[in-house]
Formats: structure tokens, C-alpha cells, sequence
């Protein structure tokens, strides 16, 4: 069984590759939290092993990333990874001018301030109260409720619990139903904290391949039958990083197939009002099946500083539910649920802000390709970012020279289940245009130090999450 560095690393990317790129290349898994701080690596002679490659290589890959502070090591003893001891692990966007790529969001809505203040009376009004709110407060679930009834799925507030925020709920709905050692299955590429959650809960993770065409259906409903897996979790909706959306047939296919090998599917909502000009609208998966479980955010359509999601769900599961959440918080922030109730009965206009932000983001990467030259832009009608093919395996390659030119932009392996995806890199496309065209001049210079063959400096350490 191969092991956890090899894993993310990917055994083909370390075919012929030099000690130095080995070494770049177990950098990067540190810095975008592939590989944790404290980590065990394994030895220099079983990763040798491992990778048939001489124990004298591994040992120079090994000293490299000790020089620069990214492991520590015991004589005869354990290898682990570090990050480099200095003044600040992570950059000032502001003072060292580094544009973050690894958030893909946007800033928040022009009404929020307005939202905010509307709410104020409704949240006087609680004072009396314990404060503390474990289903949500009613208003709020019947206007989430109500907004999946306008997209065909019928739903009462009883079916509605909020969060906060739709991660807290994947948590939530992982915590409730994991049994360590059970499968999952998930979508690669897709959104690695969603990972990082089914890992954490003991979860085996069974991937089925997404692209910017779609899914692969036969694929993924044969994976289900035949692993029978415990959970799947997809995003059916301007997915994330690819963009693409599923057809209803697709999910009726999925959903029947999903209730027929005892899968629980929970299906991440929080991109779905994302829309730019795809042109049509599919129904929720929850619409072809009672036992899918959403969730759902305000993130993306109002601010990502609003931690507010919820969780659909059927009744039985929703007991269930309330029954563990004491054990993880004692209900989601009166104030932000006040807002939200502003915030839902506008969504005509919040969609729109978020149509000519993301339309403004979107021309902007693709002239920022066009200037490179070398790439195409891959149709995008929605969603946060665009999922670029860079034509090679180069993608980790790319992200390191990138932080050398000031630009943080995971590599795809992050989106993986471990060491694949080297040919893409997602770019959000939910950046201001100004910024975006920054950011894409200096993806230029990474790109031409990448294919001129120049080495980039060690990194700056940058622990930073993938949003």
C-alpha cells in the first residue's frame, strides 16, 4: 500500500524527475496543506522503494527540503514536516502586494450594509430569549424553505436546519452518519476542504472524474453499485473548480441509482445561484429523491464574512441531526441569521450583482489567457472559477514559479484525492477585473519562467485554505 506522501504526490509525477524537483514538488503539498504540519514521511528507504529510485536521491531530497526548513529530521529516527521557521508564515496581501488565487470569492453584496441595518429591530426583538438557536430561527428556515419550493422541491421549515456555513454542515451531516472505514464516493476534481472533512470522519474515498463537459455518468453510477458506497458528496451546480453543470437527466439517473445501493448523497448547493448566462435551469437533485441531503450558504451570493448555511434534509435525519449538533455549537449567530432573512428576500437582486461581478471576472481571465497565448479559455457560464487545461503535467511546476512572481495559485492535485489533475489550474474568476488582470500578467511571467526552463526560488511559507 502505498503511502500518504506517495499518494499526493503521484508516483508518475516523480518518474525522471531531479532531487531538486522531487523536492519542489513535496514543497508544494506542504504549502497548499496536502501534507500537514507534524506529518510522519516515511524513510528514505522505503520511499525509495516506493518511487525505484536510489536511496542517495532520496536522501538529497530529503536534505534540500530540511535546508529549507519544510522537514526535520532524526538521526535514525522520524522524518516530519515543518514550515520554515520566520516572522510570518503566511503573506500581507497588502504590504508584500501578493494576490491570493486560492479564494475564489467575491466582496460583498451592495446590500449587505442596508441588510444589516433592516435587521436590527428583528434581532432587539430577541433579546429576551436564551440567544441560543439549534434548528434556526423559524423565519429564516421558511424563507430558505420557500426558496427551494420556487426551484420545485417542496419543503417545509421542518426540514430545514441552519448552520454556519454550508462546510459546518457537510461536518455536521458527516459527524451524524460516519462510520470509520466506509466509502465515499466523490468527484475529482472538487472542493478540497470537502475532502479534508471525509478524511477526517475515516471515510476511504472512491473518486469519479468530473469535467468541463460534465460528468461522467456511466462512470460514477457504476462506481455506486458496485462499491456501494456509505456517502457521496457532489456538487451538481457550476461545480467547483470546473464550472460544469449536471443535466436532469443525470440526476435522475444518479439519484435512482444512489437509492438503490444504500448511498447517501449530499449534495453541495452553495455555487448553484452562481449563474452568468448558462442559458437553463435544472431542478435540485433533491427533487428526484426524498434521502438527498443539501446543503446550502449565503457565502458566494452575499459575503463570505456571513457564516450562514443550512441543511435540507428528511425528517428522520434532521432529529438526528439536532441530536449531535450540541456536541459541535449551540446554534449559528443570531445576527448573521437576521441579515439573512434581509438578505433571502432580495435574491432577485443579489443574483444580478453576482451576474455582472462573476461576467466582469470571467472577461477578464479570458483576455489574461489570451495574452499568454498558449491557453485556452474553457467555456465558463457560471460558477467561481474557471478550470484552465495547461496542455502538460505541469501544474505544481506553475504554482511554485507563480509564488516566486508574488502569485498564490493552488496547483490541481489540491482538488484531487492525490497526485493527479497536473495538467489543470483553476482560476477564480470572482476576483475585482483590475486585480484579475494583475494577477494574469504575473501568471505570464510565471508561465514563461515554467517553459523557459527557469528554477524558482524556495517559497515563502503559505499554509494557506483553498476556498
Amino acid at each position: 500500500m502505498a503511502s500518504r506522501l506517495v499518494e499526493q504526490l503521484g508516483a508518475q509525477n516523480a518518474a525522471g524527475a531531479t532531487a531538486a524537483a522531487l523536492a519542489g514538488q513535496i514543497r508544494a503539498l506542504i504549502l497548499d496543506g496536502r501534507l500537514t504540519v507534524g506529518e510522519r514521511l516515511p524513510s528514505e528507504r522505503a520511499l525509495a522503494l516506493e518511487l525505484q529510485r536510489s536511496r542517495s536521491t532520496m536522501t538529497r531530497v530529503y536534505s534540500l527540503l530540511e535546508r529549507d526548513g519544510y522537514v526535520t529530521r532524526l538521526h535514525g529516527g522520524s522524518t516530519r514536516v515543518t514550515l520554515p521557521h520566520r516572522d510570518a508564515l503566511t503573506y500581507d496581501t497588502e504590504v508584500d502586494s501578493a494576490i491570493d488565487l486560492s479564494i475564489a470569492a467575491m466582496d460583498s453584496t451592495p446590500g449587505l450594509y442596508d441588510a444589516t441595518v433592516r435587521s436590527l429591530p428583528r434581532l432587539a426583538a430577541l433579546r429576551n430569549t436564551s440567544g441560543y438557536s439549534l434548528r434556526g430561527l423559524p423565519e429564516l428556515r421558511e424563507a430558505v424553505a420557500q426558496r427551494f419550493i420556487q426551484r420545485g422541491v417542496p419543503t417545509s421549515a421542518n426540514d430545514i436546519i441552519i448552520t454556519s456555513g454550508a462546510l459546518n454542515a457537510v461536518n455536521l451531516v458527516l459527524a451524524t452518519i460516519a462510520r470509520r472505514g466506509e466509502r465515499a464516493l466523490v468527484e475529482q476534481p472538487t472542493f478540497p476542504h470537502a475532502l479534508d472533512a471525509l478524511r477526517r470522519n475515516g471515510y476511504r474515498l472512491l473518486p469519479t472524474p468530473v469535467g468541463g463537459d460534465g460528468w461522467d455518468t456511466g462512470h460514477l453510477t457504476d462506481l455506486l453499485l458496485r462499491a456501494k458506497p456509505l456517502v457521496g458528496y457532489l456538487i451538481p451546480d457550476f461545480h467547483n473548480p470546473t464550472g460544469a453543470t449536471m443535466t436532469d437527466a443525470d440526476r435522475e439517473r444518479i439519484a435512482a441509482t444512489a437509492r438503490a445501493s444504500g448511498t447517501r448523497l449530499i449534495v453541495d448547493e452553495t455555487t448553484s445561484e452562481l449563474d452568468i448566462d448558462r442559458g437553463w435551469t435544472p431542478l435540485p437533485l433533491a427533487a428526484f429523491s426524498p434521502e438527498i441531503v443539501t446543503v446550502g450558504s449565503m457565502s458566494k451570493i452575499a459575503w463570505g464574512g456571513l457564516r450562514l448555511g443550512w441543511i435540507r434534509a428528511e425528517r428522520s435525519l434532521i432529529d438526528r441531526l439536532l441530536a449531535v449538533r450540541p456536541s459541535f455549537e449551540l446554534g449559528t449567530a443570531l445576527l448573521d441569521q437576521c441579515i439573512a432573512v434581509e438578505l433571502l428576500d432580495e435574491m432577485p437582486a443579489l443574483t444580478e450583482h453576482v451576474r455582472t461581478r462573476l461576467h466582469a471576472g470571467r472577461a477578464a481571465v479570458a483576455a489574461g489567457l489570451a495574452d499568454i497565448g498558449d491557453l485556452q479559455f474553457p467555456r465558463t457560464p457560471g460558477g467561481l472559477s474557471s478550470w484552465i487545461d495547461l496542455g502538460a503535467p505541469i501544474s505544481t511546476r506553475l504554482s511554485l514559479a507563480a509564488r516566486d512572481r508574488r502569485l498564490i495559485a493552488p496547483p490541481g492535485p489540491r482538488f484531487s484525492t492525490g497526485g493527479v489533475l497536473e495538467r489543470y489550474l483553476r482560476i477564480p474568476i470572482t476576483h475585482p477585473p483590475e486585480r484579475t488582470t494583475e494577477a494574469m500578467a504575473r501568471l505570464q511571467q510565471a508561465w514563461n519562467d515554467v517553459r523557459e526552463g527557469a528554477s524558482a526560488r524556495p517559497a515563502e511559507a503559505t499554509h494557506a485554505p483553498v476556498i
